[in-house]
């Protein structure tokens, strides 16, 4: 049994650790508010892209389309591009995320296919290379940017389209975590290259037969839009992923804070309990004592 100096130690240590994760619990409930502002804000423009690229992309003949759109024609190698935070203390979101990518990484392997793997933050890579540390071909972090900016998201979507362009892979998926609520995120996967709009993205059917003609050609057009559309997809996706991260780190603290509370209480029942079982003991001894006199 622990002696009474063991337990006021424990106490005063979970009354500490409480004192934290309270703290981060309003440090991250501060930084929600903002980041779920700049994901719901990038939403309609991202979806407006890919209905436009849509529309677009039905202008132009298949043999006519840019190979970001039309691939390779094959589909044997895969790209997966895997966003995760940089930082843990935000229960299982970025678990959530690894488990889907491995999950498609046990199909694709299954199926016979190659894959490479681009991790995007800390957390994803330190998941992914317990089981598949020879398939990640690069690594980005990107904890010491204070707040995601397009230029990040650029330069992702640019080291993609080069490798695509050097004939590394055929087919391209990002995987992020889709911001619903605080306690509500959802594990996703979206295909890059080829170019496709995502789940939602579809362009609105036509309102009767109107032709567009386009200048300068389709053609052209889309060979300056998709790439700009992959790295927008990218922004979306590492905007996504911060409102989760505050809103998965959130509810964690919370619920870390209440179980050191009821910690706290119950170590503080023992410890009331030990003390007054010890003076009990020492009043019977003083009295034992005096009796015998």
């Amino acid at each position: 049994m622990a002696s009474l100096k063991d337990l006021r130690n424990r106490i005063a240590s979970v009354k500490a650790t409480q004192k934290i994760t309270k703290a981060m619990q309003m440090v991250a409930a501060a930084k929600l508010r903002r980041a779920q502002e700049a994901a719901e804000a990038a939403r309609p423009y991202s979806e407006r892209m890919g209905a436009v690229l849509a529309n677009i992309a039905n202008a132009v003949a298949g043999s006519d389309a840019p190979p970001l759109m039309a691939g390779t024609g094959k589909d044997d190698v895969h790209l997966l591009v895997v966003a995760t935070a940089d930082r843990g203390l935000c229960g299982g979101f970025n678990s959530q995320i690894a488990r889907l990518a491995r999950e498609h990484v046990r199909k694709l392997l299954a199926a016979g296919k190659t894959v490479k793997i681009i991790t995007v933050g800390k957390k994803g890579f330190d998941i992914l290379r317990r089981d598949y540390a020879s398939l990640i071909i690069e690594r980005i972090e990107l904890r010491d940017v204070k707040q995601i900016g397009f230029s990040n998201a650029d330069a992702i979507g640019k080291k993609v389209i080069a490798l695509f362009n050097e004939g590394q892979f055929d087919v391209a998926t990002l995987f992020y975590s889709r911001f619903r609520s605080v306690i509500s995120q959802i594990p996703t996967a979206q295909q890059l290259i080829p170019a496709a709009p995502a789940a939602g993205e579809t362009a609105p059917a036509a309102a009767g037969s109107a032709i567009y003609e386009y200048e300068p050609s389709a053609e052209e057009i889309l060979g300056d839009l998709i790439p700009r559309n992959i790295s927008v997809q990218i922004f979306r996706a590492l905007l996504e992923n911060v409102a989760g991260e505050m809103g998965a780190k959130m509810t964690a603290m919370d619920n870390a804070t209440r179980n050191a509370g009821d910690m706290i209480r119950k170590l503080t029942i023992t410890y009331n309990r030990q003390r007054q079982a010890q003076i009990t003991k020492e009043l019977i001894e003083i009295i034992s004592g005096a009796e015998a006199l």
